[in-house]
């Protein structure tokens, strides 16, 4: 049993733990103890991954007791994915936070944003429906705390919706799963498909609605229309560094549904064949469709980059939607795609705030700010990605999705939808662009361009954002290894009962015996 398998959640935790308890008042100690921290997960997820790479599934045992009579942490290579893309993503956003000074604005960021961490690679790591509850409810609670800090009536207005909105969701989640729980009596997902897929066909009906109730959980994680009216406030208004964390966020609800729904209530399922996908797909287009109008329309920057990471979920769930290796191995580029995109996206929103008095983010000509320049170039560089123009990593994850629709009855719907949804959020990104860095209010020549009072005098935020950039760029030189490894990933997605003997096999017996890993244990 590999012990490494629990680390990414065990390490955030231990870490805000120490800090509360010992660095409480010691800014500069937090920051040495959560930089050593989110280092360290890198460093163990980059390993994870690594070794999920030979396509054996890793099982880790909590307290030694088998599944599903215990709780189990599965190391496959989606969720190696995830976790490293978290990881990334958190040493980037950590370093962010500090050199801006975000950090200081409140009390215990660092404390939650570890514990947040926990949540979020605890989700991707979980093998139980409930401790995916659990592990939701961790980072929920953290994200709460986050998403106020720095204070301010409209920041706390748009938690509070953050709040409810969330609450509801986690309602249905316990609803879901006692419904589960009562007709499979189990939780665990190996143990969860065995069950469902042996059910009789006149006793399905609870079932089918467990699965509709856990798609509506994973939709609001996702912020799929019509429930995704709780994002753009929220994200628009959240500190900076905590908006690009929230990029992954909503990738955990599309991470549940491919999960749950290629796993437990797959597409060769019987019992849940029929309403999931016909459902998901109008949804996701709709999704697209708002998210890339809502940029066009965009006031304020902090809208613009929500409404852009909304309408990159819409293209993202129409390629979950199909259930396919194919569809699927395009998914899962454009969520690494878009991830760093739409947290790179934040940031130079941040930056300009930052620069203008009173962190005005308007789409407006104001005076230049400083590092106009670079600045700007940071911003056209991550609306070239988010828009999906080429060269980028975007261009090419939107190929890949269309590519992976033509043979569905809407394909061209879809590719309408995608092709003039990109052209939209061209022309928004563009007119946002040209306002805030181009056309400048004119200045007397011996004025210095206005910096703002909140200027962060580091580079080290410009470190931080140019490695998200420089992910992208990275993410497009190398899509051919890239897409070759998802492909494997969604080949092992799709063989579910090599998940199944993984999980429900004893790995103890079997290595006493020296047996492979066959059939599964029922």
């Amino acid at each position: 049993m590999n012990h490494w398998i629990i680390a990414p959640v065990l390490l955030p935790a231990l870490i805000a733990a120490v800090i509360i308890l010992a660095a409480r008042y010691q800014v500069a100690l937090q920051r040495v103890f959560s930089v050593a921290s989110t280092l360290g997960l890198l460093g163990i997820s980059t390993g994870l991954l690594i070794e999920s790479m030979s396509g054996r599934i890793g099982v880790y045992e909590l307290g030694n007791w088998p599944a599903p009579f215990g709780i189990v942490l599965v190391l496959d290579r989606l969720s190696a994915t995830m976790i490293t893309l978290t990881s990334a993503l958190a040493v980037a956003v950590v370093l962010y936070a500090i050199g801006s000074g975000w950090d200081k604005r409140g009390h215990h960021f660092h404390a939650l944003f570890q514990f947040q961490l926990m949540g979020i690679l605890g989700a991707f790591l979980t093998g139980d429906a409930f401790n995916l509850f659990v592990f939701f409810e961790v980072l929920l609670i953290a994200s709460y705390g986050l998403m106020i800090h720095g204070g301010g009536a409209v920041r706390l207005r748009a938690g509070v919706q953050y709040v409810l909105y969330n609450l509801l969701g986690s309602t249905l989640f316990l609803f879901a799963l006692g419904t589960i729980y009562a007709v499979t009596g189990t939780l665990n997902m190996a143990d969860l498909a065995l069950r469902v897929a042996e059910l009789p066909a006149d006793d399905t009906a609870m079932i089918r609605v467990a699965a509709i109730l856990l798609l509506l959980v994973f939709a609001v994680k996702a912020a799929l229309i019509p429930l995704h009216f709780w994002l753009p406030a929220t994200y628009a208004e959240a500190p900076a560094p905590i908006a690009a964390l929230f990029a992954v966020m909503t990738k955990i609800g599309a991470y549940a549904i491919i999960r749950m729904y290629t796993l437990v209530f797959g597409p060769d399922v019987m019992v849940t064949a029929d309403i999931i996908g016909p459902w998901l797909m109008p949804a996701a287009i709709v999704t697209l469709v708002i998210g890339m109008v809502g940029v066009l329309g965009a006031t304020h920057l902090g809208r613009l980059a929500a409404f852009a990471a909304v309408g990159s979920m819409g293209t993202l769930l129409i390629a979950v939607a199909l259930f396919t290796p194919q569809a699927t191995t395009a998914a899962l580029y454009y969520m690494i795609h878009s991830t760093l995109a739409g947290a790179a996206l934040f940031l130079v929103v941040d930056m300009v705030r930052a620069r203008r008095q009173s962190e005005d983010d308007a789409i407006a000509s104001r005076p230049a700010i400083a590092q106009n320049g670079l600045i700007a170039a940071y911003f056209f560089a991550t609306a070239i990605a988010m828009a999906g123009m080429p060269p980028l990593s975007g261009f090419l994850g939107k190929l890949l999705v269309m590519d992976a629709v033509r043979a569905h009855d809407l394909v061209w719907v879809i590719w309408a939808a995608i092709l003039i949804g990109s052209l939209i959020a061209v022309v928004g990104f563009a007119r946002a662009g040209s306002m805030v860095f181009w056309k400048v209010e004119t200045q007397p020549e011996d004025a210095t361009p206005d910096a703002g009072p909140g200027t962060p005098p580091a580079a080290l935020p410009f470190v931080a954002t140019g490695s998200l950039v420089a992910g992208i760029v990275a993410l497009t030189v190398f899509a051919g290894p890239v897409t070759a490894f998802l492909s494997d990933t969604s080949a092992q997605i799709f063989d579910r009962q090599s998940y199944i003997a993984a999980v429900m096999e004893t790995p103890r017996a079997i290595e006493a015996e020296n047996l492979p890993l066959e059939g599964t244990k029922k």
